[in-house]
């Protein structure tokens, strides 16, 4: 059977934003995603409806993380309120039936060292309880970031795969982020896999910007700077439930993931 394609939507009601796009996986936030404060379901009848509903529906869904959370951060005040966010929205996320927590691989300062940077993340994951994966995202831009370039996400996973629960670590590849932060789409699959050893997620988003810019600002699928074969290829290459995090709503997210399915 072919991969859920879907999109990120409100969290109000995810399965009808499913339906409006022709969606079978939705991603949504839980909560402000620029906010520590913890995770909030918006779905009316509570996360036992919301998984039933879903299932009912045929539909994944996915839980982003809220953007604040660094785990890697050297400052305490960022840290470790960064791992306590991401336990409340892992436990949340496995009680509305989520298939896994994406979260970003954070930053240091220019200055700093890295290498502590990765043991944080060991750290975290050593302390974390994982009822669902937590999949690791690319991100596009920092000059000290956890994972933007392919030599830090092999050092990100040699320190994750020596903490208890490394195993359920999974990785979330970004299009957009791939291509804003220096990496050839052309292989990339194969260069993560051999790093990772998986893809669970692909966010296929064109970008507005120029490669390696290290700017983050998505475009509608064929709009941007990509190729349109290029986020297709990646698609398919991974084999992995999609999920389109472009401007606009139903009608425009919906057109994405039409176009995706069309090529994929």
């Amino acid at each position: 059977m072919a991969h859920p394609i879907g999109a990120h939507v409100s969290q109000t009601d995810p399965i009808a934003e499913a339906v409006a796009r022709g969606a079978d996986a939705v991603q949504i936030f839980l909560g402000e995603p620029q906010s520590y404060k913890g995770p909030v379901l918006e779905f009316a009848d509570g996360p036992a409806a919301l998984k039933t509903a879903a299932e009912a529906a045929g539909v994944d869904i996915y839980v982003h993380a809220p953007y604040p959370i660094n785990v890697a951060s050297l400052n305490n005040r960022i840290r470790i309120p960064g791992r306590k966010l991401l336990q409340q929205h892992v436990t949340a996320a496995a009680e509305i039936g989520a298939r896994g927590v994406v979260v970003h691989g954070g930053h240091l300062g220019v200055d700093e060292d890295a290498a502590t940077g990765f043991d944080n993340w060991r750290k975290c994951i050593d302390g974390l309880d994982m009822p669902v994966p937590v999949l690791i995202e690319n991100t596009a831009g920092g000059d000290n970031a956890m994972a933007r370039r392919l030599e830090a996400l092999d050092r990100l996973w040699e320190a994750i795969g020596r903490a208890e629960g490394g195993d359920t670590v999974g990785f979330c590849l970004d299009t957009c982020h791939a291509h804003a932060g220096g990496i050839d789409l052309t292989d990339v699959v194969d260069k993560v896999r051999a790093i990772t050893g998986r893809i669970d997620l692909v966010h296929a988003n064109d970008s507005r910007d120029a490669f390696d810019s290290g700017a983050d600002r998505h475009a509608n699928l064929g709009a941007g700077e990509i190729s349109g074969d290029a986020v297709a290829d990646v698609v398919r290459a991974a084999g992995a439930p999609t999920v389109v995090e472009t401007p606009g709503g139903a009608d425009e997210q919906g057109a994405d993931i039409a176009w995706l399915r069309e090529r994929v």
